[in-house]
């Protein structure tokens, strides 16, 4: 199965693609986290692909097309992509790159424009292990620090109140026309992004024939 999961930033798609491969063995490729590794380790792609995502930016295609492309080469089972494509020439490169059977769905998890603001401006990071809190969902037991570790909690660049409406744009005006082109192949299967996670997941794996062992029905 190759799979796309949609959807603005703050929408659960992150949360979804390691759920649904977690319980199916699919791999999850999470091109903001092969950047953000790429960041951790100083390559000169990471230091790049930062500048573009503080400010709420999206990176060049031809660096992300390249990057991905590489990551899921030779993997027979599958994928799950998460955060690519993200605009229409990415969309055309995957194509491109497996124009033999092409990709089989992309999911979009919708949430509206209030829900994802309130997610996104609510996100703090633990500086040791990076584990993630929301003040309004899931908060720390002490205010500032994480729960599993003691770290210190802080907020990304990219989860400021004006980095987000910005991504939010970025989004619509660049992102979103993948809606339409995934409609118009016949792949696209919507799903409503507001309900529980795991009601979100049930209905996904459903959706797609999954029994959750990595099989379809």
């Amino acid at each position: 199965m190759k799979l796309i999961l949609l959807g603005a930033p703050g929408s659960g798609k992150g949360i979804q693609a390691e759920r649904i491969a977690e319980m199916t063995g699919v791999m999850h490729v999470s091109s903001g986290d092969l950047f953000r590794k790429a960041e951790k380790d100083g390559t000169d792609l990471g230091k790049l692909a930062k500048s573009y995502m503080e400010k709420g930016q999206l990176v060049p295609d031809e660096v992300v097309v390249k990057m991905v492309l590489e990551h899921i080469a030779g993997n027979e089972k599958g994928f799950i992509l998460d955060g690519f494509p993200r605009t229409i020439e990415q969309a055309k490169a995957l194509d491109k790159a497996f124009v033999k059977d092409g990709i089989d769905k992309a999911v979009l998890i919708d949430v509206t424009r209030d829900e994802l603001l309130r997610r996104l401006t609510g996100r703090w990071i633990c500086r040791k292990c990076q584990k993630p809190f929301h003040m309004v969902s899931s908060p720390p037991k002490v205010a500032g620090k994480c729960d599993a570790c003691g770290g210190e909690l802080y907020q990304r660049a990219d989860d400021t109140m004006e980095t987000a409406k910005n991504r939010l744009e970025v989004y619509n005006t660049q992102t979103a026309p993948l809606i339409d082109y995934y409609r118009k192949q016949g792949k696209l299967l919507e799903l409503n992004g507001e309900r529980p996670i795991e009601e979100v997941s049930k209905e996904l794996l459903k959706k797609l024939g999954w029994r959750g062992d990595g099989r379809s029905h």
